[in-house]
């Protein structure tokens, strides 16, 4: 239970249960229970003060008249937060002829300031002040000047208009904060949902990255299969371990990718450790276990003083450059040159020959470029690509590298 919730007796009913159009009205608090009661003591009281003044100089049956008229008026004050202006219009009228319902037309006065609009406020206002201007000459009391009540009816008509006028604005002002809170949370849980949703995509796009590869290898030793059907018995076994292990791993990161699109809630990173650059050695050996010739140059003594988000795009730079070497140009010996140090950034350069001969095409070329080009633009930094003067291919690379 929040503080709020505990201290919901505190609070006006309309901030605790807010009623639109056809909505039940809302229900007194504790709060509502004491303003009500204390408004009623304080006209009944304004009207024994009245009703004693007047029973001054009036018989016994119009005192007795007076008491019950302005008995009735401060019992209907319970009815002021249903019908306020009605309400404020049959005390002005009643209050031409009885005194002792002042009291209570200053009362139901405030609950139309507090409720009603300008315009509507002002018109019952200018008919108080017009029945407590026409009880000056129809019941005037005689210990008090006429001009004087007229007065003295005039400023407080207006200082209880204007006091509730003030109490609206503010109602109106915390209302309205309450909506810019509310809509600021609202806000707020859909920019958390966007970003949950752009970090499952960027965990997914990891991942096809990955299966990309696997399902590239699997297509060299498959078509290497195919086409070496003479192969030794020792290179077909390699080989179809490699598909073997290459179609489980692909399995895996399939299952991945779909687990984290299905489930919002996970993040994906948590069951395999997203690569770096510390992990590029493995990814080379992994190549040329699969039978391709890499050759690796580095500079980078400290791999893991690259900051892990750069690292992560040097390994899918240095994987895809790899992926489309197996692809394009199988058998050639493709050179992997990583230099850089903090401060001046990080230079990927990867380069094959051309190949010796004809290769069959693969489907979804050029799309994993694509791909790295733009995740390249999105860690600050930029790539370049395409045919070499020898004939190759070559991809150029730079990332930041902050000091």
């Amino acid at each position: 239970m929040t503080r709020t919730d505990r201290q919901r007796w505190l609070l006006p009913s309309h901030l605790v249960e807010p009623g639109g159009n056809g909505a039940a009205r809302p229900r007194r608090t504790v709060r509502d229970w004491i303003v009500d009661t204390s408004l009623f003591l304080l006209a009944a009281f304004v009207g024994l003060i009245a009703a004693d003044t007047s029973a001054q100089y009036t018989s016994g049956a119009v005192t007795l008249v007076d008491q019950l008229l302005g008995a009735a008026a401060c019992c209907a004050l319970w009815l002021r937060r249903r019908w306020p202006a009605g309400l404020a219009i049959g005390l002005s009228l009643l209050n031409v002829v009885a005194p002792v319902a002042a009291g209570a037309l200053l009362a139901s006065l405030f609950s139309v300031a507090v409720r009603k609009p300008f315009r509507e406020v002002a018109a019952i206002g200018a008919l108080a002040v017009a029945a407590s201007t026409a009880q000056a000459f129809i019941r005037p009391d005689p210990t008090t000047n006429t001009g004087l009540s007229i007065a003295l009816g005039f400023t407080l008509i207006l200082l209880v208009t204007a006091w509730g006028m003030l109490v609206r604005s503010r109602r109106q002002l915390v209302d309205a904060l309450r909506e810019r809170a509310r809509r600021a949370e609202a806000e707020a849980e859909l920019r958390a949902a966007q970003a949950q949703r752009l970090a499952r995509e960027a965990i997914a796009r990891e991942m096809h990255d990955v299966l990309a590869h696997r399902l590239t290898l699997l297509s060299v030793h498959a078509g290497a299969l195919e086409f070496r059907p003479d192969a030794p018995p020792e290179q077909v076994a390699r080989a179809a371990g490699v598909i073997r292990d290459s179609a489980h791993e692909a399995l895996q990161d399939l299952r991945e990718i779909i687990g984290v699109l299905r489930a919002p809630g996970e993040n994906g990173e948590g069951d395999r450790p997203q690569p770096t650059l510390v992990t590029l050695d493995a990814l080379i050996e992994e190549s040329r276990e699969a039978g391709a010739d890499v050759v690796l140059d580095t500079t980078v003594d400290e791999p893991a003083a690259v900051p892990a988000a750069t690292g992560r795009t040097v390994y899918r730079i240095a994987q895809e450059g790899l992926t489309n070497a197996r692809k394009h140009a199988p058998g050639t010996t493709v050179t992997v040159t990583v230099r850089g140090r903090p401060g001046e950034g990080l230079t990927v350069d990867i380069h094959n020959p051309a190949p010796a001969g004809p290769v069959p095409h693969v489907p979804g070329s050029g799309q994993g470029l694509i791909g790295l080009t733009e995740r390249t633009a999105l860690a600050g930094g930029r790539m370049e690509h395409g045919p070499a003067p020898d004939g190759g291919f070559s991809l150029h690379a730079w990332l930041p590298w902050p000091p």
